[in-house]
């Protein structure tokens, strides 16, 4: 059984529809990338399954059961974890960030957690007291990664880690995610840079809000769809 599965799923904002009938589903301890280049559905797709967009056809199940009906912080009582680009709010401090992402955890808990997290993030535990907004951009996205990882979600869905960051962060971001592999979190990564094939079992090519195509890493290395459509070959 899929840890989450969706089925023609349609999706959009006001009378424009954006996801034409999407099929997708990851595996428990799974990272899918989800490939796209802009406007192709891909932050549709993930705000949809966190339940900030209505799901209007199709269905959406997580460990068996239907919650496309289900209110987002519902989901991720559940254990569906949320990082969009932004990822942080810049007037909260480095500490009250990662302590919101487990609002819903005991005191206690939360804090052991961040211990743990601190110990992953040396750079945000040396200015843990500092609004967010002080920070670079890699490091914004290092927190917003921390945040979403304190209440160690079973499906982390990631919306453009790689946004507005300097090659030498993306392959930071990168390493940082390979941490979270094989410690019981499911990764669905939605970007359009290919570096993050090298994180991936599986993916989705997605164009104009439709499945173009899926298959392994390999098989997405392999395609020409992908190789025409960022490789330029």
């Amino acid at each position: 059984m899929a840890l989450l599965e969706v089925q023609g799923l349609q999706s959009g904002y006001g009378a424009m529809q954006v996801l034409w009938g999407v099929d997708l589903d990851v595996a428990a301890g799974e990272t899918v990338l989800l490939l796209g280049a802009n406007s192709a559905g891909k932050s549709t797709l993930l705000r949809t399954l966190i339940g900030l967009l209505p799901c209007w056809r199709g269905s959406i199940s997580f460990e068996g059961e239907r919650i496309d009906a289900w209110a987002p912080d519902q989901r991720i009582r559940r254990g569906i974890a949320f990082m969009s680009e932004l990822g942080v709010f810049p007037s909260l401090s480095i500490d009250e960030n990662i302590a919101l992402g487990g609002y819903f955890l005991p005191d206690a808990k939360v804090r052991q957690r961040k211990e743990r997290l601190f110990q992953l993030f040396p750079d945000l535990a040396a200015k843990r007291r500092d609004a967010a907004g002080t920070l670079s951009g890699g490091q914004r996205k290092m927190l917003g990664i921390a945040k979403v990882l304190v209440a160690e979600p079973k499906l982390l869905l990631m919306d453009e880690p790689s946004s507005g960051l300097a090659p030498v962060f993306v392959k930071q971001v990168i390493e940082v995610l390979k941490t979270s592999i094989g410690h019981g979190t499911s990764l669905l990564i939605a970007e359009q840079n290919v570096a993050f094939l090298e994180l991936a079992d599986r993916g989705y090519l997605i164009d104009h809000g439709k499945v173009r195509l899926s298959g392994t890493r390999a098989e997405l290395e392999a395609s020409d769809a992908v190789r025409e459509t960022y490789f330029g070959l």
